[in-house]
This record gives C-alpha cells, sequence and structure tokens, in this order.
C-alpha cells in the first residue's frame, strides 16, 4: 500500500489544488492532504478554518484524510507512514523551487519519494495569493474555489475594497 502526502498552506484551497489530489489519489492508495500550520508567510485563515475547507473539498473520498501539521514535511511523512510527497507545478518557476525542495527532501530523507504533477492549463494562473488578492478587493472568485470557499472567504474578509493589500509571498 503506498500512501502519499500532499503539504500545503492551502490558504484558501482551489480548484487546482482539488484537481492535482484528484489525479494523485487515482496513483496511490491513500492521500493525506497535509496541512502546514507555521508557514513563514502571512496567512488569512487559521489553521482550523483551512483544515475545514480542505475536508470539506474531499468529503465522501475515503482515499483522502486531512491532517494538520508542523515541522519538517519528511519527517510528518515518516510519523505517516507515507512514502512519497505530491506536489503541483503551474508554471516554470514551480518546477526550481519544487526542484530544489525535492532534492533538500532527498537528501533529509532519502526513502522518500517526491511526485510533481503539472496542473491543467486552465489552472496555471490560480494560487492561494491570487485567490486571496481578487477576493480581498471584492472580486469574483467563483470559478477558481467551491462555493463553500467563497463564502469562506467573503466572510472572513467582508468588503476589503478600501483597505490596503497586505506583502505577501510569492510562492503558494
Amino acid at each position: 500500500m503506498v500512501k502519499a502526502i500532499f503539504p500545503g498552506t492551502f490558504d484558501p484551497i482551489h480548484y487546482g489544488h482539488i484537481d492535482i489530489a484528484e489525479r494523485a489519489v487515482r496513483l496511490f492508495d491513500e492521500l493525506v492532504m497535509a496541512v502546514y500550520d507555521r508557514p513563514l508567510k502571512s496567512l488569512l485563515f487559521l489553521p482550523e478554518e483551512r483544515i475545514a475547507l480542505v475536508e470539506k473539498a474531499f468529503e465522501g473520498n475515503p482515499k483522502i484524510s486531512v491532517i494538520g501539521y508542523s515541522g519538517l514535511t519528511v519527517d510528518f511523512c515518516r510519523e505517516m507512514d507515507a512514502q512519497v510527497i505530491v506536489r503541483g507545478l503551474r508554471v516554470f518557476s514551480d518546477f526550481e523551487f519544487e526542484f530544489r525542495m525535492a532534492l533538500a527532501n532527498q537528501r533529509l530523507s532519502p526513502d522518500i519519494e517526491s511526485v510533481a504533477f503539472i496542473t491543467h492549463e486552465e489552472h496555471t494562473f490560480l494560487s492561494s495569493t491570487t485567490v486571496r488578492e481578487i477576493a480581498m478587493l471584492s472580486g469574483d472568485v467563483s470559478s477558481m474555489v467551491p462555493p463553500y470557499v467563497e463564502a469562506a472567504l467573503k466572510n472572513k474578509l467582508g468588503d476589503m475594497s478600501d483597505r490596503q493589500i497586505p506583502p505577501n509571498a510569492l510562492r503558494d
């Protein structure tokens, strides 16, 4: 049985994440959506809120579970008895970042493989940062996230069209 971990902040989860997870679960026996709780970037949703949104995305799929974690992803993989880290690639700059991360993870834990899925064309522009910024400016994110995520964004943000967008990381 091959267990895979799909780590991320998922702040918020969007259709690109969902697509990668649904494709990964066809190849692996079990997929754990690992919601990271202490990234080096500012987040909109609390860990519990992000976990709940990710759980809702995959409710009814017995091959996908959702767990929060902190620390090194390879340590979490060992704790979960997972053999694979799943990542998604949207654009060329993702490859460089993911390549370096995969090499670092391989150095730390040579028994854990990294597998990258290339996103479908319609999701290449999608990132959680893009979704948050559009939502903060009261833009329409309905084609980017499920309806319950759109509602959570509206509930969390209210009308922020007159507020300044905080600086954030270039990478989700």
